[in-house]
């Protein structure tokens, strides 16, 4: 090979070999203007973020949000947002920034109906929005801080109600949206609800604030019921809102106290939801505590139902359940109810103990909100009965007695057994199925019953007693007799009723 030939090849070799350094000079600085370029995009993106008046961009929001709910709402003070890392997320996560939203002055408008401009007012509301998880469609809000909110809520006597918002209607053939909502914890300072519906005549004014520290279930149901909860593998979160209302209910004078469990809890329908009541309507008073399942959706109720008044009839207006006049009453016994029956809201009053007058009783008691009427069923036991007790149940108590509950007739002094006509106006409202022991009738100058057993059936306001059974002295004294019975009709007048007598029993 010439020598020339080989300078030849020299000088290729060495003039590629500049020719390559040429091209990663060009790429480096490629890239590194490429780098650079959005660093400082990113820079801008960042200043304008950290600088821009987001004051700009609240009439387009406040335009759209209300378009979207059909009510006029408004950002009427402050909107910003703050980027802030979050140091307790720990790794790499804790030096990623995320956007903390703040606004002022909240409002959201009622229906063209409402005699009240407003639904709820928020004085100020603070959040974090996650934005890592966005990229899996995720809208993670860890928490949001709410300051002096406000809600009026009220539903007039044709069912409308402002708490129903007319949105428009998705397509059932739609695919759903994959993109999901979760919100974290919620913390609000004190919280007033002013609730008005005209079909309960109703108007309660409730104030919502958190309690100075969390009180354990245990300590407000006792340990035995806390036991109860955990052996069936749920434990409560503890009481963290407490709760004082005032107004009325059903045309009544309402006052009373709660505590409920904090607002986390209502996320998980499997978890119990702590709740505790001392409520006074009129002359009625309950007191609760116990857990509610599934409390967005109203699932299922176990309580302690302390439940005492001047008159069994009194609660009537209260819940619908068809009851008898009486002396002042106490109860104490566990509540169980299944609101989402198939065959109507199920309530079990179970196990429960009390006295109506000086009388004792004992039992169980079913109602089931079924269809076309409601039903009432139970057995009932009085270990001792008092006639004077269970003379108001039949409209035989005295003319003082029979004024103070808002009855007109008066009881010839002679007479024991009523003269009052019965009120059969509520006998349609519902039916019934009980059966009633009185194993002792402690003894009155004017009747020699001993004990008394009876089934009372009343089906679509007709009303009969299968049998009526009193113990007398030396005999029984009893309906119906061997032929075909009757029922009571709903008309306040006894059809074909009839009494058997194997005993001498006086003049009644």
């Amino acid at each position: 090979m010439s020598v020339e030939h080989s300078c030849r090849i020299q000088r290729a070799r060495v003039g590629a070999l500049f020719s390559g350094e040429s091209r990663m000079t060009r790429s480096r600085k490629i890239f590194a203007w490429t780098g650079a370029t959005l660093l400082v995009v990113l820079a801008i993106l960042v200043i304008v973020l950290v600088t821009f008046d987001w004051n700009r961009i609240k009439p387009t929001l406040n335009e759209k949000v209300s378009e979207a709910l059909h009510r006029p709402f408004a950002i009427n003070g402050d909107l910003d947002v703050r980027w802030t890392r979050e140091p307790e997320l720990g790794g790499w996560r804790a030096w990623v920034p995320s956007p903390h939203f703040v606004a002022d002055d909240l409002t959201l408008g009622n229906p063209e109906w409402s005699k009240t401009p407003q639904m709820v007012t928020l004085k100020h509301v603070e959040f974090r929005l996650s934005l890592l998880p966005l990229l899996a469609q995720q809208v993670v809000i860890p928490r949001i801080d709410l300051t002096g909110p406000e809600a009026k809520l009220e539903r007039l006597a044709d069912g409308r109600a402002n708490w129903v918002f007319d949105l428009p209607k998705s397509d059932p053939n739609a695919e759903p949206s994959k993109w999901v909502v979760d919100i974290g914890a919620i913390k609000f300072d004190k919280g007033l609800v002013s609730f008005n519906d005209q079909t309960l005549n109703a108007n309660l004014d409730v104030v919502i604030d958190l309690l100075g520290k969390p009180i354990p279930f245990s300590e407000i149901v006792g340990s035995k019921e806390a036991q109860k909860a955990q052996e069936k593998g749920a434990v409560p979160q503890d009481y963290a809102f407490g709760l004082a209302v005032t107004g009325q209910y059903h045309g009544q004078k309402l006052s009373g106290t709660g505590k409920v469990g904090g607002l986390l809890a209502l996320k998980d329908a499997s978890q119990p939801f702590p709740v505790q009541a001392d409520v006074k309507v009129g002359d009625t008073h309950a007191v609760i505590a116990g857990t509610l399942t599934d409390p967005q959706n109203l699932g299922a109720l176990d309580l302690r139902l302390k439940l005492s008044g001047a008159s069994l009839s009194n609660l009537y207006p209260l819940t619908g359940v068809t009851l008898p006049d009486s002396p002042a009453y106490s109860t104490d016994g566990r509540l169980i109810a299944k609101l989402h029956d198939p065959a109507g809201a199920n309530f079990r009053y179970e196990g429960f103990n009390g006295k109506i007058g000086n009388s004792d009783i004992h039992g169980d008691l079913g109602y089931v909100a079924s269809q076309p009427r409601p039903k009432l069923s139970g057995v009932l036991v009085s270990n001792q009965l008092l006639f004077s007790d269970l003379a108001p149940l039949i409209g035989a108590d005295s003319n003082a007695a029979q004024k103070k509950r808002g009855g007109e007739s008066k009881q010839p002094s002679g007479k024991v057994l009523p003269v009052e006509e019965f009120q059969t106006d509520r006998w349609r409202a519902m039916d019934a199925d009980v059966e009633f022991t009185g194993k002792r009738i402690v003894q009155s100058p004017d009747l020699p019953f001993t004990d008394l057993y009876t089934h009372l059936i009343l089906n679509d306001g007709q009303l009969s007693l299968e049998p009526l059974r009193f113990g007398v002295a030396g005999g029984k004294l009893g309906y119906p007799p061997r032929r075909p019975q009757q029922a009571v009709a709903g008309q306040g007048e006894a059809v074909g009723a009839q009494l058997q007598a194997q005993a001498a029993v006086p003049d009644l």
